[in-house]
């Protein structure tokens, strides 16, 4: 599980992720890998030489669509087009404020994945799929029996976890409700001796303010590039 000492881990955190602690997902183990459709999208490559571009090309060809994130932009990829691209932002909370300890909330898992799913997929607050709550811990709001806010953890590149699926129902947006559920997952991923990041698209000020204010500071603008087969 070496890491590329030519890189910060987070410059390319798909590529650390998936040869670090989350390496038993990866499809593809050689010079470009992808997470397991079923728990994420994100596809990478070691670097932006001939070789693992054209690994990369193969994989997504072989594969299907993926979303590759990270510092550098993403040159041409033989045997693939890039579909869409948007600037997003890093951000990690070296000291995130702390959860409030009257906050109630529910461990999520297995029996819940088909309302987590079903929420997420209301809400859009990124990719999520079938298995994305196996990627970490999730914990949620429910209200009268109905899951209406949730958060947990995605990538994991060696010391860093990502805090994702952040998401509250439209019906119960307004209440503080994703910034308590945030603050509780980032103070156990810094119990665990981790450090929390997490992603936004740059142009999402309400989202950015709110991290921000939850002690998320930003790291580094990063490229988000569809690529599909050509």
């Amino acid at each position: 599980m070496a890491q590329n000492t030519a890189m910060h881990p987070l410059d390319n955190p798909a590529w650390s992720a998936l040869s670090s602690r989350q390496q038993h997902l990866a499809r593809g183990a050689g010079l470009a890998r992808r997470y397991d459709g079923d728990y994420a999208t994100f596809a990478t490559a070691v670097n932006h030489s001939d070789e693992p571009l054209a690994a990369l090309g193969a994989l997504v060809a072989r594969t299907g669509p993926a979303i590759v994130l990270e510092k550098d932009p993403l040159p041409p990829v033989p045997d693939a087009i890039a579909q869409k691209h948007r600037m997003g932002v890093q951000m990690v909370a070296e000291h995130p404020a702390p959860a409030d300890p009257d906050f109630a909330f529910l461990e999520l898992g297995d029996a819940d994945a088909a309302e987590m799913l079903a929420l997420a997929t209301l809400t859009e607050p990124g990719p999520f799929f079938a298995r994305t709550h196996q990627l970490g811990q999730f914990i949620g709001i429910r209200h009268e029996g109905r899951l209406i806010a949730m958060a947990g953890e995605r990538m994991k590149p060696f010391e860093f976890t990502e805090v994702s699926g952040v998401c509250t129902h439209p019906d119960f947006r307004g209440l503080g409700l994703a910034g308590k559920l945030m603050r509780v997952v980032a103070a156990r991923i810094v119990a665990r001796g981790e450090i929390p990041f997490l992603h936004a698209y740059a142009d999402n000020a309400s989202a950015i303010g709110l991290y921000e204010r939850l002690g998320y500071r930003h790291r580094i603008d990063v490229n988000v590039t569809v690529l599909g087969p050509a």
